[in-house]
């Protein structure tokens, strides 16, 4: 008999704790829930969970603080983070404190199971890098883009990339060996901010050029198209 899935729930709102619970039983899990950050660490330690499912707005600990807290332990369990929180700042912070995998609310309940799933089995097996990349992943240069989470990754590290800068890049990712005009790219990376210079996508751009030194990428200008992120030959 395969043991169920024992799973720790972190979830402050009592309706979608209660849907989550009762779904996520239903699909032959063993779930403990608790609402704020304190008892959450609490419950970890106890438990041992295969999995934690982690929201970032929490009373007592924030979802970032119980994950900071709970690595600096030596808690290695796979950790996801569900929260109303998309931006791609919210989703690079959270990676960075140490979380695995980032699913925004609202959210498909096959899309959560199959991601826990996933996190249980990589977590298992954790020395099997023969494994391609899925789909949701984009490998160029020495930088992978997880298009699910939105983060770039440096040699297995997340990059540390400002809001604006990872805008850039993922407007340059879309169309990979195409250059993406200034106009667009200010479109992209201020959106709806009339209060900014045009000429600031050249600030950005220029940072971005910086961080990208060593890693086997270029950003070009090219003079009446726009910029070009390319490979080093």
């Amino acid at each position: 008999m395969v043991p169920r899935m024992q799973l720790l729930l972190v979830e402050d709102d009592p309706t979608m704790q209660a849907t989550l619970h009762r779904a996520l039983t239903r699909r032959g899990m063993e779930v403990t829930a608790v609402g704020d950050g304190r008892a959450a660490l609490s419950q970890w330690a106890a438990r041992q969970p295969d999995a934690v499912i982690l929201d970032l707005t929490l009373p007592g600990l924030d979802g970032l603080q119980v994950l900071q807290q709970a690595r600096n332990r030596g808690m290695r369990t796979p950790v996801l983070i569900l929260t109303a929180r998309g931006t791609v700042g919210d989703r690079v912070m959270g990676l960075n404190a140490g979380a695995d995998d980032y699913l925004s609310k609202p959210f498909d309940l096959d899309e959560l199971e199959a991601r826990l799933r996933a996190l249980v089995r990589r977590s298992v097996d954790p020395g099997n890098n023969t494994t391609p990349l899925a789909p949701s992943n984009v490998q160029i240069g020495a930088i992978r883009y997880d298009k699910n989470s939105g983060a770039l990754y440096l040699n297995g590290e997340v990059m540390e990339l400002t809001p604006r800068e990872l805008a850039l890049m993922h407007a340059l990712l879309a169309q990979p060996g195409h250059a993406v005009t200034k106009e667009r790219l200010y479109e992209l990376v201020f959106p709806g901010q009339l209060d900014v210079q045009y000429e600031a996508i050249e600030v950005v751009v220029y940072r971005l050029r910086k961080k990208l030194a060593g890693t086997g990428l270029t950003l070009m200008t090219l003079r009446g198209l726009g910029y070009l992120l390319r490979t080093d030959a």
